[in-house]
């Protein structure tokens, strides 16, 4: 189910900015839609770090194959097994860091709907592993959070690039400016932005 705000945010991108709103009608029937249990969503945006989309769909459905409900139980269990479904030593330490935070209590996940982006975002770097781009993705993808704008994020930048700037590397400060005339909707921004690299949109 997309997002209460989705149809009011798609309407104000349409009016403020004709790439967008090119990109959003050529997409017209999928949406953001709220990506599994917080745990699961971390858990898979670790996966995927600096990984192609294909590549982390391939490790993360092995991971499945050892702990079929990704819980952190079952993650913290199946620790050892992880480098062998294709994650590096690095990110299957990651994971059972974040397993551990999430069983013994000293994240506190239920919380998180209350705070605001960048309490959430401070929390979430604490965890080993997780940076902002990924407390970002998290916002976006479980939190559904209106107004976040990843600039670290490939995707993103190649298609800022791509569209706005001649597909030239545009500079984090560019980003910036443009992003700031998509407030308070950059999330939806982004999520359209994406669909105009690939079409069909990402779990985290």
């Amino acid at each position: 189910m997309k997002p209460d705000y989705w149809l009011r945010a798609k309407r104000t991108l349409i009016r403020r900015d004709a790439v967008l709103a090119r990109i959003i009608r050529a997409h017209p029937r999928i949406a953001l839609a709220r990506r599994g249990e917080p745990f699961k969503t971390l858990a898979r945006s670790i996966v995927g770090q600096q990984i192609s989309v294909k590549a982390a769909e391939s490790v993360w459905n092995r991971v499945l194959l050892v702990a079929p409900a990704a819980t952190p139980e079952q993650m913290l269990k199946a620790r050892r097994r992880l480098p062998a479904c294709g994650l590096s030593q690095r990110k299957a330490e990651y994971i059972a860091d974040l397993a551990r935070h999430f069983a013994d209590g000293s994240i506190h996940a239920r919380d998180w709907p209350h705070m605001d982006d960048e309490a959430v975002i401070a929390e979430l770097i604490q965890v080993r592993g997780i940076g902002r781009w990924t407390a970002e993705m998290f916002l976006i993808f479980n939190l559904l959070r209106p107004d976040v704008l990843p600039l670290d994020d490939l995707g993103l930048q190649n298609a800022i690039g791509l569209h706005y700037f001649d597909g030239e590397r545009a500079t984090r400060e560019a980003m910036r400016e443009l992003g700031a005339s998509w407030a308070p909707w950059r999330s939806v921004a982004t999520w359209y932005l994406w669909r105009s690299l690939d079409p069909v949109p990402v779990e985290y």
